[in-house]
């Protein structure tokens, strides 16, 4: 999963798995503010450090790999 992730200059195709329904607010927010808002959706960031921070508080609700 996303544990332990670090800041680089890659892309990362960051998938949302799990539901936030029951979860912590901040968790919640956290997600939104990845730009996700259903099961299955997909994102593509950059793995700047800022993202980095907010998969690491979420590693449990989203998948992440490496764009192509």
């Amino acid at each position: 999963m996303a544990k332990n992730l670090v800041p680089s200059d890659s892309k990362l195709e960051i998938t949302q798995i799990k539901s936030a329904i029951g979860g912590k607010q901040n968790q919640r927010d956290t997600l939104r503010s990845l730009g996700l808002k259903r099961i299955g959706q997909t994102v593509v960031r950059t793995a700047d450090a800022v993202t980095v921070g907010m998969l690491n508080t979420v590693p449990h609700l989203v998948k992440v790999e490496e764009a192509k």
